[in-house]
């Protein structure tokens, strides 16, 4: 699994009110929630993404309410991959459970800036800033994390087990 594309990058404690305001949590409709991502923090940031692109952020990244709102929002902008020094753990674990990938970095989270280019393979955990040339090491998912990614998340990846199942049955 690979990522690459170019950084918006945020400090500390970026909660999941400001990744998507609780106003527009009324909508069932995942591109209406992805066109407010971010808003309160970066007013251009859903016209400015595009697609592939890497959010990096520094500690507590996804803090505040446990709303699975915020990554969906996140990945539905089209960003591939968040970086940051620590997360929130019921973001970091609501992110996988919707098929985000992200990955703990601090020395990432720091090295990196606004704009930068980066690429980012999953299976080893590596973290090459092109603009800089510079590479960081995160530690890579594990097997069953990747496979919940790129299966689009945990209820797509149990429906597909589920369906190898009933196939091997027939």
């Amino acid at each position: 699994m690979l990522a690459s594309g170019k950084v918006f990058k945020y400090g500390d404690n970026i909660d999941t009110d400001v990744i998507i305001p609780a106003r527009y949590l009324n909508t069932p409709d995942m591109k209406e929630l992805a066109s407010h991502c971010m808003e309160d923090i970066d007013k251009e940031f859903a016209q400015k993404v595009e697609e592939g692109d890497i959010i990096v952020a520094n500690k507590n990244f996804g803090c505040g309410s446990s709303r699975e709102h915020a990554p969906i929002a996140i990945k539905e902008s089209g960003i591939s991959c968040v970086i940051a020094s620590t997360f929130a753990r019921i973001f970091y674990r609501n992110s996988i459970n919707i098929g985000l990938p992200i990955l703990e970095c601090d020395e990432a989270a720091k090295g990196i800036e606004e704009g930068d280019k980066v690429e980012i393979d999953f299976n080893t955990g590596v973290i090459k800033n092109i603009t800089k040339n510079e590479t960081y090491q995160a530690e890579p998912f594990p097997e069953f994390m990747q496979n919940i990614i790129q299966n689009g998340g945990l209820i797509k990846s149990i429906e597909k087990i589920n369906k190898k199942k009933v196939i091997n049955h027939i």
